[in-house]
């Protein structure tokens, strides 16, 4: 009975800010997505993830670790995404990315914060950073058939981890003042972007609901699968093995559709991948906790 509140405790906070702004649409009330997602990723979650990484008491090493842990699992979902469709007889260009790349942001992000604090969203915001950087370079691949490493580079939540691993590196702090400054930013980051994925949710034109099923019910295995014997092989200690096994493991991320609308892939398709998966995370993360926990 304690184990099942303290899933809940994690978990409402989240699904409660998404419904919000669910409700939020179909009230008829406006939201800027384009404008509120780019203030999250170019603003709110980079100083997020630089004053968390600044702050962390992690050892360096368990980042590093993690790190190398999250790439592998990354690689290994990418191949079995790849023989998934091949099989399937999906195309490549609307179905491979959605399968690899889940809601680390919106949603996994927020989750290892409530679940674990300050040392969860250290160890998330590494996981967080790999999947941009895969997503910018052989994500925007994969769907418009050329990535940029020029845009990676250029990506703020980029720089921010790399600059706040140096500060955690070296022992360094920034002043008191500005310190204050970037945690007021940042505090806006988890908050707007759960209720970004709920109004991305209420807008989206689903199809294909019965052929997203089944491919979100084999995401979500294949991705707890991998991440569970990647995070064992690097012999994680319990807090990172979680955060990598849940982060990997998030529902279909947004921006799959975005991108699909973007290039001209399939994006009903997608939506309806995002749907679904998001609305089985209601029942699969809460599970998921309780076996992490």
């Amino acid at each position: 009975m304690n184990l099942a509140f303290t899933v809940l405790e994690i978990t409402a906070p989240v699904f409660l800010l998404a419904a919000i702004g669910f409700g939020w649409v179909k009230a008829g009330f406006d939201y800027q997505v384009r404008f509120v997602t780019q203030l999250a990723m170019s603003l709110s979650v980079p100083c997020l993830i630089f004053t968390s990484l600044m702050r962390t008491e992690i050892d360096p090493q368990a980042l590093t670790k993690l790190s190398l842990a999250a790439v592998t699992a990354y690689a290994a979902v990418s191949v079995l995404a790849f023989l998934l469709v091949r099989i399937g007889r999906l195309d490549l260009r609307t179905y491979m990315a959605p399968i690899i790349f889940g809601n680390t942001g919106n949603l996994g992000l927020p989750l290892a914060m409530f679940a674990f604090g300050q040392a969860g969203l250290g160890y998330a915001v590494v996981v967080f950073a790999i999947m941009a950087i895969w997503s910018f370079t052989f994500g925007v691949w994969l769907v418009a058939g050329g990535g940029s490493l020029t845009k990676v580079v250029k990506e703020p939540l980029v720089g921010a981890t790399v600059l706040g691993g140096i500060f955690l590196w070296q022992g360094w702090q920034t002043p008191v003042f500005l310190t204050n400054a970037l945690d007021l930013i940042g505090q806006m980051a988890i908050p707007l972007m759960l209720i970004t994925l709920g109004v991305a949710v209420a807008r989206m034109h689903p199809g294909h609901i019965r052929r997203a099923t089944w491919i979100s019910l084999v995401k979500l295995v294949l991705c707890f699968g991998i991440t569970w014997v990647v995070g064992r092989w690097f012999q994680l200690d319990k807090i990172a093995f979680a955060v990598l096994v849940i982060q990997i493991s998030t529902p279909v991320a947004v921006t799959s559709y975005l991108l699909a609308e973007k290039y001209g892939a399939d994006s009903e398709s997608v939506a309806g991948l995002v749907v679904v998966s998001t609305l089985m995370s209601v029942i699969a993360i809460p599970l998921m906790l309780g076996i992490l926990l």
